[in-house]
């Protein structure tokens, strides 16, 4: 019996990387021009108008790979007539290891004593025993809660199923983040950007939380009023802020978060292109070899969450 006809996939947009040919052909499919393909992997995410083009020039495409986690920029172009999938998941692992920096950071005031010029005031407090929130129970957030394990927290996890999850004291659907928030020491940002958790964190979450509190967003920028982040730094009404992602995005040089010491800010990389690279092209490799055989594909969107 013939085996099957390798998948005939293309790469855009024009002149893709190098690594997004060799994961394809790994994967065992064959690189061909959009025309010919049934399936498109896309390697750009700054310009969802050339997907958009590329796309009404080649209707017969049946699957779509997004190159990031985060697919709000392609939201308008998810439908069900086509396969989508994106790199959620895939980064997670250094997204995570990047939190719990950022949580020890902030807690243990290192960053404070990096910046300072003379020798201080002790300060800091410990994530040993801490309260956790995590908004988030995706890939990021499993991830957090393994790294977790050796500080003994207790870990609160806040997701759109509940479900139990090894490690975590409580699972609380989305709808109950408010909740999560009062007790945490460190609460942590790790859910995709829809409607429902644009602008989740605001002046009315801040006031909520522990003076000593830090939040910690490895997620999207979106996800917190920054004019009500600049307050409640400024007032005291939490401990800290350890900003992964900002809104706006890079962060203008003269905004006033970058000089507040209670606020750490690092330059979006939880995914570096070094950390990126090889896991997106093992992603696109698995996928490939999927399509092929007619497997699940990781990393599957769901068009109607927009995730």
């Amino acid at each position: 019996m013939a085996s099957p006809r390798p998948p005939r996939i293309a790469l855009g947009p024009d002149e893709p990387p190098a690594w997004a040919r060799a994961a394809v052909i790994a994967g065992g499919g064959h690189v061909v021009p959009i025309d010919q393909a049934d399936a498109l992997i896309w390697t750009d995410s700054s310009n969802p108008r050339l997907l958009e083009a590329a796309l009404d020039d080649a209707p017969q495409i049946r699957w779509v790979q997004l190159p990031h986690a985060g697919v709000e920029h392609f939201a308008h172009l998810l439908t069900d007539e086509r396969v989508w999938t994106c790199g959620k998941g895939a980064f997670a692992e250094p997204v995570a290891e990047l939190a719990l920096g950022l949580m020890l950071a902030g807690l243990r005031s290192i960053a404070g004593y990096a910046r300072a010029t003379s020798w201080g005031a002790e300060r800091g407090r410990n994530l040993l025993g801490a309260r956790v929130s995590i908004l988030g129970g995706g890939g990021i957030g499993t991830h957090l809660v393994r790294l977790l394990q050796p500080f003994d927290c207790h870990i609160t996890v806040v997701r759109r199923q509940v479900q139990d999850m090894a490690g975590v004291d409580e699972v609380l659907e989305a709808d109950r983040y408010f909740d999560a928030l009062p007790d945490a020491d460190v609460v942590v940002l790790a859910l995709p950007l829809v409607p429902e958790t644009d602008g989740i964190m605001s002046r009315n979450e801040f006031e909520s939380m522990r003076p000593h509190a830090w939040v910690v967003n490895v997620a999207r920028g979106r996800h917190i009023v920054t004019d009500d982040l600049v307050w409640a730094l400024t007032e005291g009404t939490i401990g800290g802020a350890a900003l992964d992602v900002t809104d706006p995005e890079p962060l203008p040089d003269d905004h006033p978060l970058w000089s507040m010491p209670n606020c750490i800010i690092t330059p979006h990389v939880g995914n570096t292109d070094e950390m990126g690279v090889p896991l997106l092209g093992a992603r696109i490799t698995r996928n490939v070899a999927a399509w092929s055989h007619g497997d699940l594909l990781e990393g599957l969107v769901d068009p109607e969450l927009g995730f």
